[in-house]
């Protein structure tokens, strides 16, 4: 049986967040009006001070890096790497997934431990791979930054602001980053020439033939789910995945489900950026995946043709929208 985006959000809403479907930005169409989190909501003010924040290299130990060095715009708010390189290089064991539609995401991270989007956006400053830094010497360089000062005041009614301020900040402004109005969205709202002929193929082959829609679904594509379909797990030391968060063995090798909304643009693909093309994507679903102790059941060998392969890769195409590309520009200037 499956459920609704709004119906999950309602299942497990009380186990993150008590959501306000108060005022917000416009969304592309295809989406649903952003629930901003009730003891967060949004401001236009507040999301401009959390744009400041995402791209400040000072939030960094060492000036170097920044939220958006691994979510550049300019990269569909991804790094377009394998993996991702923090301060003085050091790379992580993951790829940067992108913060399009995180709005609409129940959990955080590729295996889900932060249950909220202001926990997730905490976690690389103090992280000695990513930002290198810590909450408190974050928060003690931002207090004596005069013009940041001023920027809390406004949106928080004090200069006395802690890292609950800082993470609520930077993620109403990830909140805004939004993805829609896509030619599949278009061709669903009623637009039969939206999609090419061969996207209007593909888009037959994901919902019916390959079922993709079992794990890829909803408005944002993605179910919100964890599944372990094998990537990774013949290496000789897989990443044990949601399973080092919930400790239960069923885990083991499972990631959460990324939305597949911009994936044209998000290369390369699976939690550790192995897969480069869409292609390839496909052709890892088509042969069933890696077998492994713990493999979903849904991933089974798909046996599409060649020509199937080609029109769903096109109709992933088909996903690429907009709302986001107004988001691009960095801020030139920063508070002093």
């Amino acid at each position: 049986m499956k459920f609704s985006f709004l119906s999950r959000l309602a299942l497990v809403a009380p186990a993150f967040a008590i959501f306000a479907a108060g005022p917000g930005p416009d969304v592309p169409l295809g989406l649903l009006p952003i629930r901003f989190p009730k003891e967060n909501p949004y401001t236009p003010e507040k999301s401009e001070l959390g744009r400041l924040l995402y791209y400040d290299k000072r939030l960094g130990a060492d000036g170097t890096v920044s939220c958006a060095t691994c979510h550049a715009p300019e990269n569909a708010f991804t790094d377009n790497k394998p993996v991702s390189s923090g301060i003085k290089g050091q790379k992580g064991g993951r790829s940067a997934p992108t913060i399009f539609n995180r709005a609409y995401s129940l959990a955080q991270f590729w295996d889900g431990r932060a249950a909220t989007l202001e926990e997730q956006a905490g976690g690389p400053m103090q992280n000695p791979i990513e930002m290198g830094n810590t909450h408190e010497l974050v928060v003690k360089t931002l207090k004596s930054i005069p013009g940041y000062r001023a920027r809390f005041k406004q949106v928080f009614g004090t200069e006395e602001f802690g890292i609950d301020e800082v993470t609520k900040a930077i993620a109403t402004y990830e909140r805004t980053v939004l993805s829609g109005n896509s030619p599949y969205d278009r061709y669903k709202a009623g637009n039969k020439t939206a999609m090419t002929a061969s996207q209007i193929r593909g888009f037959d082959v994901y919902f019916n033939k390959a079922k993709c829609d079992q794990c890829h679904e909803g408005i944002n594509l993605t179910a919100n789910s964890y599944h372990n379909i094998g990537v990774g797990t013949d290496k000789p030391n897989p990443d044990e995945g949601r399973s080092a968060v919930t400790k239960n063995p069923a885990d083991w090798g499972a990631f959460k489900t990324p939305t597949l909304r911009e994936i044209a643009r998000t290369a390369p693909y699976m939690h550790d950026g192995s897969i480069a093309t869409l292609e390839e994507v496909v052709d890892y679903y088509d042969k069933g995946g890696v077998a492994n102790k713990n493999l979903d059941e849904k991933i089974k060998p798909l046996k599409l043709s060649a020509t199937e392969k080609k029109d769903l890769v096109e109709f992933m195409k088909a996903l690429n929208g907009e709302g986001w590309q107004a988001k691009l520009v960095a801020p030139k200037v920063f508070p002093k």
